[in-house]
């Protein structure tokens, strides 16, 4: 029996690694993403800390230093906040475009896949076509040897 040879398999191949590495990379991508995510919820935090203080700063006895100081440190947090914000607005800029790049990825291996797919098809049509003529061939030859 004759065995299928897929003339591209190289190409499929190196659309598999590809597929890996891009896979990799979206894998990188969303984890920074998801730190950086992190560390503006940790700041969110620290500065609902200091407004908290800052709140019971000024309802107790009145120290200027400590209240100019929590004021401080809220600015201070707002600007770390706004700067992060940016941060994961870059990141997930970043995270889409290895998204878009892993999305054409995927389809160009797809894409092998099936012309792979087809050409065993027809690899098969044809193995059929020729284990049909044979199977003529042999009846033919019996037909015509109980003639004789």
């Amino acid at each position: 029996m004759a065995k299928f040879i897929y003339r591209m398999q190289n190409i499929l191949d190196i659309k598999y690694k590809l597929e890996e590495t891009a896979k990799q990379e979206y894998t990188v991508a969303r984890l920074a993403l998801t730190e950086e995510e992190e560390k503006l919820e940790g700041l969110l935090a620290r500065k609902n800390s200091y407004y908290e203080k800052y709140q019971e700063a000024l309802i107790g006895n009145l120290d200027f230093l400590t209240i100019n100081e929590l004021s401080n440190a809220n600015s201070i947090l707002d600007n770390m906040i706004e700067n992060q914000n940016e941060v994961i607005k870059k990141k997930s800029k970043e995270l889409e475009i290895v998204k878009a790049k892993l999305n054409t990825v995927i389809q160009e291996r797809k894409m092998h896949e099936k012309l792979k797919e087809k050409k065993f098809e027809e690899f098969l049509k044809e193995l059929n076509y020729e284990e049909n003529k044979v199977t003529d061939e042999v009846v033919s030859y019996k037909f015509r040897k109980e003639e004789e």
